[in-house]
């Protein structure tokens, strides 16, 4: 029971990083209906922009935290304006949104093989390795830390997207796009504050990914598994990307644990296969008619 626990707490702070990844594409998808695979590339850059301005500016933690979240939310815009704005003017077929996203991903991991490197890099010890323990159980420090960040970011969305204006005015972009231009909302800084968030969210997320494994060019392959996760607890839904993400990281931990890691991806992919075919708008998803 104890191992069981221990793999269960392991497992939340994994995937308290998938749900701020999913998040992202969740709030993309409820806007653009596709799945925006540029933001690997948000938050790897994210997670390269916190390491720098942590090793090479010698910032506090706290100040390159926020620049590492800025600067990733300014580049998901610029992404946005350059690879996706003359889409949406020119109502192009959501094949040409995914090949686009397809292709600034590549742009954006080549950009910074060939001018960074591909070398890893580790972040600096920022917290304490020794662990809290509760009883037979033990707490990393930055894995509490990790868990307590993305459950307040998630909070405050949450509460934005409910209860202010601008997140008002996302809900009902999200429930039709048409309708709410035609009421008076401007679209076009909808789909900016949105991509804003979701950069925000993405750069939080790669440096907390990044202090707790390594930084390196490819590793916004990662968000495959928020995207799975996404997919989980359904596309378009804020509870449902991180029930899934929760889900995910508790499963994997657990299959690692007690079998192998080596079988980590295979469970990930097949629970995406199962949710595809059994019931394909996930946990918390709506049928499509239900936007309509």
């Amino acid at each position: 029971m104890d191992q069981l626990l221990q793999q269960f707490i392991n497992g939340l702070s994994i995937g308290s990083v998938y749900a701020l990844m999913a998040v992202g594409y969740s709030l993309v998808y409820s806007i653009m209906n596709f799945s925006n695979f540029a933001h690997g590339g948000i938050i790897m850059l994210g997670s390269y922009f916190g390491f720098f301005l942590l090793t090479l500016f010698k910032l506090p933690f706290s100040a390159a935290f926020l620049g590492a979240a800025l600067g990733a939310s300014v580049l998901a815009v610029l992404v946005e304006r350059i690879a996706y704005k003359p889409l949406r003017m020119r109502n192009a077929p959501f094949l040409y949104f995914i090949i686009s996203a397809m292709g600034a991903s590549m742009f954006i991991e080549n950009f910074v093989i060939a001018t960074i490197g591909p070398t890893f890099r580790t972040y600096p010890a920022v917290f304490s390795r020794s662990p809290f323990q509760v009883g037979p159980l033990f707490v990393g420090r930055l894995d509490t830390m990790i868990f307590v960040t993305s459950a307040v970011c998630l909070l405050l969305l949450v509460y934005f997207i409910d209860h202010t204006k601008m997140g008002k005015a996302i809900r009902a972009t999200a429930f039709n796009a048409r309708a709410a231009a035609l009421m008076g909302i401007n679209t076009d800084m909808i789909v900016i504050l949105v991509f804003a968030i979701g950069g925000l969210l993405a750069g939080i997320a790669g440096v907390l990914f990044g202090m707790k494994y390594t930084v390196y060019p490819q590793m916004g392959a990662i968000t495959i598994k928020s995207f799975i996760a996404a997919v989980f607890g359904g596309l378009g839904s804020i509870p449902g990307a991180v029930l899934g993400s929760l889900v995910l990281g508790v499963v994997e931990t657990l299959v690692s644990g007690y079998f192998s890691s080596q079988f980590r991806d295979l469970i990930s992919f097949s629970l995406l296969i199962v949710i595809l075919v059994f019931r394909p708008i996930g946990l918390m998803g709506k049928p499509a008619e239900e936007k309509a």
